[in-house]
């Protein structure tokens, strides 16, 4: 009897060239129909658009649109302009938050803030928006849209709310994961989840498409909280230590804080809420996740929800789309190895 999970047993591919093989070409439809719709006779906005456009990145959100809709045998047009439409959301939420944010690094470039102001990125963010929506409306499934919309509505609220518990060491681990679940995780559910349904394959598929775009969401930012104070610059698309920096209350801080004592409660609310954040901070912070295994148990946390991710996709017929799709979960969460 084989006991090991899914995602154990792909654990040595841990390779997303796969997927990238199997949607490769209609990935390359979804780039040409992205670079067309970034397009205006405003000439900031493609030339913001595309500043962020060629940064970089997997453009795993579009692709899990694309792979989700053909592992149903979909074989329509409509999963290029929501697969492009997931990643203009994605791409208008990075400019937004690089302004909240006051960041100046992305995918190891500069942010378009940095070098055009934080209102071009805003308004460029918001054009963006639209021709996401627009393209949205093309396909003509209400379904599809109402999912897509939604997402977009539970992003923006993740993203206030962040905004409302920063530098807050009352937050709880339910807090955050809360926060991550709208922030970060809604949009790869969503992007999951529109491929069964212009495919036709029932709310089963749907249901199950969904929960694993929402667990591999919830990996994939708790991966990027470890390699916040471990990686390096190229693993994140920023300064290893920014999230420290900043003041952000992620998962490790959250549990060191709760475990630790006084003194290091002291040492957190002087980082966290009152900036002393320097490079001897960090290093001190890193020594207080050693003493509490605060990294390690969110790595833990992470390797769950990739587990919870890959069993979703059990509920699929079998199929060299649904073992990509499981190569992506183990990808993910091997990050922090």
């Amino acid at each position: 009897m084989n006991l090991a999970s899914p995602l154990d047993q792909h654990r040595a591919v841990a390779s997303i060239d796969p997927i990238l093989g199997l949607t490769r070409a209609d990935m390359e439809r979804v780039n040409a129909l992205i670079l067309s719709m970034a397009g205006s006779n405003v000439e900031l906005i493609p030339e913001i658009a595309e500043h962020l456009i060629s940064s970089g990145g997997k453009r795993l959100r579009p692709i899990l649109t694309i792979a989700a809709a053909l592992a149903f045998g979909y074989e329509g047009e409509g999963h290029v302009k929501l697969a492009a439409s997931v990643e203009f959301l994605h791409t208008a939420t990075l400019l937004h938050d690089d302004v909240v944010d006051e960041s100046d690094l992305r995918r190891g470039r500069k942010t378009a803030r940095t070098i055009w102001g934080n209102q071009a990125s805003v308004l460029v963010g918001d054009y963006l928006l639209g021709q996401a929506f627009k393209m949205m409306v093309e396909v003509g499934s209400m379904r599809a849209l109402a999912i897509l919309s939604n997402a977009s509505a539970v992003i923006a609220e993740g993203e206030v709310w962040q905004l409302s518990a920063a530098k807050r060491l009352t937050t709880t681990e339910a807090d955050y994961m809360a926060v991550i679940g709208a922030k970060t995780a809604a949009l790869f559910a969503a992007a999951a989840e529109v491929g069964p349904v212009i495919a036709g394959a029932g709310a089963p598929m749907e249901a199950a498409m969904r929960d694993y775009g929402l667990h591999l969401g919830l990996a994939f930012q708790l991966v990027d909280d470890v390699l916040d104070y471990g990686g390096s610059a190229s693993d994140l698309g920023k300064n290893v230590g920014d999230d420290f920096r900043e003041g952000k209350i992620t998962l490790p801080v959250i549990l060191a804080h709760q475990a630790g004592d006084e003194a290091e409660r002291a040492f957190w609310r002087g980082a966290m809420e009152e900036g002393r954040s320097d490079d001897a901070a960090l290093a001190e912070a890193r020594l207080l996740f050693d003493r509490h295994g605060s990294l390690e148990a969110t790595k833990a946390r992470a390797r769950e929800h990739g587990r919870l991710a890959a069993q979703a996709l059990g509920a699929l017929p079998p199929s060299p789309y649904r073992d990509a799709l499981e190569d992506v979960v183990a990808f993910s969460v091997e990050r922090i190895r």
